[in-house]
């Protein structure tokens, strides 16, 4: 066969196989689509698939296919980074900046205190540190990956739970942007390179100054220009920040938050979001799946993966219990809030792809991250629904006694 024709046969493996799964199983209460495609890349990848069938692994997934796929990942990860970017609404998180910046520097602070605990336990066994990593980065990489809130795939679920457009969804937005604003932030920091850190430099002067005219530019033209000239602000952006040694996602997110949704209309974001779901971003599920690796022993990265997903959970949980008790919120709130912001999802799968990318982590610690992601997402609807119809439920019987 073609390179051609394996390429397709792997995007029909690609699309197909989540798809069936997803459908036939019903999995959508605990596991979107978007999940399962994960789940699905993992499965795919040489941990279990190729470990079975490896000559047939091998032929699909060769290095000429993979350099294809790769090249599609990359572009629809950056749609859809920059797409996170659009959603931050900074204005409303300075409204509320009290109440904001408590709950996000806590619900953020925990689990990033519990992730570092977690990684300082993992230095001292070999083959989870990157080849390149100073053991600070690996740290502070490992425990910003643990209190990473993913607000994209946090906006799908509370629209599954319809709370999304109530005031307590709006709040949580507020929390998970700024998190998500020092996420990227820290992020910079650990891929801080002293021998380019004059590139750095230049390139945060430049993106500044640059920001400027390009949103007085932005709001001259007309609506149907101004997605053109927004994607050749992300390429290059994301060509910036790739040179200066910050990587290309950094540079993404950068030319998101600085474009106003108001340019292009909430509509017709939410159907780019969306598109972006369907046509690319299960190219990337499959292309992180192709990077998992279970070297260690399987038992390892599930032990590894289910100490992270703890620090995680319990991290969120008891940020949010704090801020509660120090913001006085009704009773249950907290744990609502600790739940919804410890899904992980997409962000966090992105943030462990940059740390593997710079070596930071080995892939058998990626793995554990990418597992830890999927029983975090997984987790969040089954343990939410019921407490949050507890929580309308008191508030109807309150209404009607008063």
């Amino acid at each position: 066969m073609s390179t051609s024709e394996i390429y397709l046969l792997a995007m029909l493996l690609i699309f197909v196989v989540p798809f069936l799964f997803w459908r036939l199983l019903k999995t959508d209460y605990f596991a979107p689509l978007a999940i399962v495609q994960i789940i699905m890349g993992v499965v795919l990848g040489p941990g279990v698939v190729g470990a079975l069938f490896p000559d047939y692994h091998k032929f699909i997934f060769n290095p000429d296919v993979i350099k294809t796929l790769s090249g599609v990942a990359q572009w629809g990860v950056m749609l859809f980074v920059m797409l996170a970017g659009i959603e931050l609404d900074l204005k409303k998180v300075w409204q509320y900046r009290r109440e904001s910046i408590t709950t996000a520097g806590l619900s953020l602070g925990m689990p990033l205190l519990f992730g570092c605990g977690a990684a300082l336990l993992l230095i001292n066994y070999q083959g989870w540190i990157g080849a390149k990593a100073a053991p600070w980065q690996f740290t502070l990489g490992t425990g910003m990956a643990c209190a990473v809130t993913a607000l994209p795939v946090l906006v799908l679920l509370m629209e599954k739970l319809d709370i999304l457009r109530q005031p307590m969804g709006q709040r949580i937005l507020r929390y998970g942007s700024l998190d998500d604003v020092a996420i990227w932030g820290v992020l910079a920091l650990i891929m801080l390179d002293w021998d380019r850190v004059g590139r750095q430099a230049g390139f945060l002067a430049a993106f500044t100054l640059l920001t400027f005219a390009y949103r007085r530019l932005m709001a001259r033209l007309q609506p149907g220009d101004r997605w053109y000239v927004a994607l050749i602000w992300l390429i290059a952006c994301g060509f910036g920040a790739d040179w200066a040694g910050l990587h290309y996602m950094v540079g993404a997110f950068l030319a998101g938050v600085v474009m106003d949704a108001d340019w292009f209309g909430r509509e017709q974001l939410d159907a780019l979001f969306k598109n972006v779901l369907l046509v690319l971003m299960p190219v990337f599920f499959l292309s992180t799946g192709l990077r998992t690796k279970w070297d260690l022993g399987g038992y390892s990265v599930f032990f590894v993966a289910g100490l992270l997903l703890l620090a995680s959970v319990g991290g969120k949980l008891a940020g949010a219990h704090i801020a509660g008790r120090l913001l006085k919120w009704k009773s249950g709130e907290a744990s609502i809030i600790g739940w919804l912001l410890q899904t992980k999802g997409l962000i966090e799968i992105i943030f462990a792809n940059i740390l593997l990318d710079k070596q930071i982590i080995t892939s058998e610690t990626f793995t554990a991250l990418l597992l830890m992601a999927v029983g975090s997402t997984m987790l969040t609807i089954p343990v939410v629904h019921p407490r949050l119809n507890r929580a309308q439920h008191r508030d109807l019987v309150g209404q009607a006694s008063s």
